[in-house]
């Protein structure tokens, strides 16, 4: 892949995939709302995803594109459909206008948040259980990856994330972390692959604490996850407490975005 086009590249996992994924050879072309500097093998671009314009013309000669652009939690439904759901079919559209043949998408673990703990480890193609409605347009952008698979023969990669961060932080991380690391590992398997057509991949690392989620999809692209959450289980635990089975964080694959704070609001 000699140029790759990173939208939301100045977001966190953005800044974590820029120096895993360079490669002699290769292009990163950065894109954001937010001003960027780039560096050796990369490219700035200054556009919001929703300007299809402005991102059919980044896709320009461009070989693959990692879609993270867009609101990275909950929000009210108007923003969520503007920029996450809008957003991303103008991706995809613009993809399509300049030839792109892959892209990789930045779905979540919310899009089937409300799958039960007693039906881990939730299975790669799960039927959509999203638990907000920015879990409802990660399942939207999975179906516009597959209307661009189909009517377009596009390779599309729908990446399920969980907890990507530089360390976990609570005691339900220490089950659902993706290390810095392995999220490289992650895409540089998903942008090699040979032809991988329509893939539905959770990411996410080989934590001892985990089998929340199933790693066959990701691991028959080349994914084999390194770390494990559990070298800073002593600190977590420290600071939180034991895990408690019966807390109503643990009992979903989304965790605190199914609990009643995320309701919409009622009428009065």
């Amino acid at each position: 892949m000699s140029i790759v086009l990173v939208t939301g590249a100045a977001g966190r996992v953005g800044a974590m995939l820029r120096p895993r994924l360079a490669r002699p050879g290769r292009t990163l072309r950065l894109l954001d709302v937010l001003p960027l500097t780039p560096g050796a093998g990369e490219e700035a671009v200054l556009a919001s995803v929703t300007d299809l314009a402005a991102l059919t013309r980044a896709c320009s000669r461009v070989d693959a594109v990692i879609h993270l652009g867009g609101l990275s939690g909950e929000a009210p439904w108007n923003r969520i459909a503007e920029v996450n759901i809008g957003g991303t079919y103008v991706v995809f559209e613009a993809a399509r206008r300049a030839g792109v043949s892959r892209v990789l998408y930045a779905s979540s673990n919310h899009a089937v948040g409300f799958t039960p703990a007693s039906s881990f480890p939730v299975p790669d193609y799960a039927f959509p259980a999203p638990d907000t409605y920015y879990g409802v347009s990660k399942a939207a952008g999975e179906a516009l990856a597959a209307l661009y698979h189909h009517r377009y023969r596009m390779d599309v990669i729908c990446l399920r994330i969980l907890t990507c961060t530089q360390r976990p932080r609570t005691v339900r991380a220490l089950s659902t972390w993706l290390s810095p690391d392995d999220a490289g590992r992650l895409f540089e398997a998903c942008l090699t692959a040979d032809k991988p057509g329509l893939r539905v991949v959770y990411g996410v690392s080989r934590n001892t604490r985990g089998g929340w989620v199933s790693l066959g999809e990701a691991r028959a692209l080349g994914y084999e996850p390194r770390d494990d959450a559990e070298r800073f289980a002593a600190d977590v635990i420290a600071e939180h407490g034991q895990p408690d089975p019966d807390d109503p964080v643990l009992a979903y694959l989304g965790g605190e975005f199914c609990l009643p704070a995320f309701d919409a609001d009622r009428p009065s």
